[in-house]
């Protein structure tokens, strides 16, 4: 709990530095005087200015957010000798860079985060599938269990590697928001056998991205051995007399190539809520071992659309983990792949936004800042390249938001000074305060239901 608060308030205090740091800096290179540069709202906590004339840098109590203050007409009077210093009084040019540098400090940061991540690298699953689920549009394209995805190429696109499962999903993910197709270069695990699959995603339901949308496509877990890990004592497991290390060869006469099928036989051990003896095949030390197992049942509340149902357990470590890859990047091609995901990632923000506006896809997929200080946690605890790629993935999230044309954020403002270009004057007092009002309510509402989705995602009901 301390980890993921503590990574919370890194998170948001990076992010926030940055972005009013690009507004603050663009706004003293075109000469404005800044009067401060606050992280947080409400109560000062911390103050520091080097001289009664210079920009003051506080740390207030409530770190939701923070502003840059700069001299301006409108919000007080300004003596005659500093006008020329007076944000107002700025060249419209000057003015859209200042308001523009925040949003684009974010997206800057998020391309020198991916690329970091890129360097360090990162511990990922290898792109070696596990069943493709049953009538699926994988297991109709011809993938199998155990096939390896070593590239991808979109419709008159090049190949490109694919590294890692990450990459994978990745890009199916987008291809499903296209309703387009894919092209998948596969393998065995060898390496040998090698072929083509297509993957047509078009007429896709993709109203929520998220793990049910690669259910859809049929791309599950990565493959994992069925071979058996710590036996809990007393357990189903260790009664029937199994032992780490046994590798499952078929449950009651069905081969078992794969943990992840393993596991189903054994939940769908239980009819009429009384657990179901279960023959199975293992193998121990090179010899075929016959056991008789018996798993218990379990309420499992995820079950059966959120109604619940008995499963059966046996109390074991259940498969191998998938093997690994690290995922690596010399300085040049870092750089160019944060690039290239900042950008991927900014268009899909902006995509789902507009299809979330016109009703294509769920509310669901906002989320608050419950759900970022959980992923904040779990990416710390999986190590310093996670938290880099979580951290880029709020920093293009933030500066995608912030050039939404939404009075209140700094595109609301770009939308001002473009009908001030248009027009050759700024809109009216009376127009910028119903604006403002209705940007304030839409605001509310989309906070109100992130923070709603945060709080159902907790109690498992999204």
């Amino acid at each position: 709990m301390i980890t993921t608060i503590l990574a919370f308030l890194l998170t948001l205090g990076v992010l926030i530095v940055i972005h009013e740091y690009g507004h603050y800096r663009v706004a003293v290179a075109c000469g404005v005087k800044v009067l401060r540069f606050s992280v947080g709202f409400g109560q000062v906590l911390w103050r520091h200015q080097k001289s009664p004339d210079s920009t003051e840098f506080v740390l207030c109590a409530l770190p939701l957010g923070g502003y840059v203050r700069m001299l301006d007409e409108r919000e007080g009077g300004v003596p005659p000798a500093q006008l020329h210093q007076a944000f107002n009084r700025q060249p419209l040019a000057r003015r859209a860079a200042i308001v523009a540098a925040g949003p684009l400090a974010n997206l800057a940061l998020a391309v020198l985060l991916y690329a970091a991540a890129h360097w360090i690298g990162i511990e990922e699953p290898k792109a070696v599938l596990g069943p493709p689920v049953s009538q699926s549009i994988a297991e109709r394209a011809g993938l199998r269990t155990g096939d390896w995805v070593r590239a991808l190429a979109k419709p008159g696109g090049e190949w490109q590697d694919i590294h890692s499962m990450t990459d994978l999903r990745w890009e199916v993910t987008q291809a499903a928001l296209r309703q387009g197709t894919v092209e998948l270069q596969v393998s065995r695990r060898d390496g040998g056998g090698a072929r083509n699959v297509v993957l047509d995603l078009s007429g896709l339901p993709t109203r929520e991205v998220d793990a049910q949308l690669m259910r859809s496509i049929g791309l599950g877990s990565p493959y994992s051995e069925p071979v058996l890990g710590e036996v809990k004592s007393g357990g189903p497991a260790a009664n029937a007399g199994l032992l780490a290390g046994d590798r499952v060869l078929s449950v009651d006469g069905t081969p078992i190539v794969d943990a992840q099928t393993l596991r189903e036989r054994i939940r769908a051990a239980v009819r009429d809520g009384q657990p179901q003896p279960q023959a199975w095949q293992v193998e121990r030390s090179g010899q075929r071992v016959a056991v008789t197992v018996t798993p218990r049942a379990t309420l499992d509340a995820a079950a059966n659309e959120g109604k619940g149902a008995n499963i059966g357990r046996i109390d074991a470590f259940v498969g191998q983990p998938p093997e690994m890859v690290t995922v690596r990047h010399g300085v040049f091609d870092g750089l160019a792949l944060g690039a290239t995901r900042t950008w991927e990632v900014s268009a899909l923000t902006v995509k789902m936004l507009g299809r979330m506006l016109i009703g294509e896809a769920s509310i669901k997929n906002l989320s608050g800042p419950l759900t970022i200080a959980d992923y904040a946690g779990q990416s710390v605890s999986r190590g310093l390249a996670f938290y880099l790629g979580f951290l880029a993935l709020v920093s293009v999230s933030l500066g995608v938001l912030n050039l939404l044309p939404l009075p209140m954020l700094d595109g609301g403002h770009l939308m001002y000074y473009i009908f001030e270009a248009v027009t050759g004057r700024p809109p009216s007092d009376i127009w910028l305060a119903r604006l403002q009002r209705g940007g304030i309510a839409v605001l509310m509402l989309m906070m109100s239901v992130a923070l709603y989705n945060d709080v159902a995602r907790l109690l498992g009901a999204n």
